[in-house]
């Protein structure tokens, strides 16, 4: 097997032990060595699965004393997706965070006015879904697809659309999510989509990026309770 495979497999293994274990936020992990044993692999691919949880923001190293609970994953989650596929779901934002910012960078400076047409329907068309009781995923999906359809650089849509299945995992599980808790927090990612597509028509190259940054790390959040 694959050390991508076994480190996938750690971190879903971690995942578990929080989850099943019923470990509160600021709960010790085992040790490095006992989580190695455990699992049958080396301390090497726990390492690794504890940097890639840490990103993630589901624990927190301390410096000579382990690994720590920082965010509980939510229990709505498996409702949209394997617990084994959240390593490699969660792993789609290290990519967005690098793909989807230079696109909204790019997309600010080149945007036509027929793009940002389309990029401004798109996000009437999401926050008339937001606001209802109607899925919203696809209207989400949209607007980030014309957001990067409108960097002028053909290369960046098919890698984009590589990771749809992933990213519409991600998008159903946020709305739901989010419906669950305060009003607020819908409005919060209103805001957030609000906030890049006005630095986009402002050709403020440099303000998109940062949006789009804040709002993929935000939206990362958005997964857990």
């Amino acid at each position: 097997m694959s050390e991508v495979r076994l480190v996938d497999r750690a971190y879903t293994a971690i995942v578990a032990i929080i989850n099943d274990d019923g470990l509160a936020i600021g709960d010790r992990l085992p040790s490095e060595a006992r989580l190695a044993e455990s699992f049958g692999v080396s301390r090497t691919i726990v390492r690794e699965a504890l940097a890639r949880l840490a990103s993630d923001g589901i624990t927190a190293a301390r410096r000579g004393a382990g690994s720590y609970v920082q965010r509980r994953p939510s229990e709505r989650l498996s409702t949209h997706m394997p617990m084994d596929a959240l390593a490699k779901t969660l792993g789609t934002y290290e990519v967005r965070f690098v793909l989807e910012s230079e696109a909204a960078r790019l997309a600010a400076q080149r945007r036509s006015p027929d793009q940002l047409d389309v990029i401004e329907q798109a996000l009437a068309a999401l926050r008339s879904a937001l606001l209802s009781n109607a899925p919203a995923h696809e209207e989400d999906w949209l607007l980030h697809r014309a957001i990067v359809e409108a960097t002028g650089n053909s290369a960046f849509v098919p890698v984009f659309g590589h990771l749809q299945d992933e990213v519409m995992r991600i998008l159903r599980a946020g709305v739901d999510i989010s419906r669950s808790r305060p009003p607020e927090v819908i409005g919060a990612m209103m805001d957030e989509h609000d906030a890049i597509v006005d630095a986009i028509r402002a050709r403020d190259a440099d303000g998109a990026a940062l949006a789009m940054r804040w709002h993929l790390s935000q939206g990362r959040k958005r997964l857990m309770p």
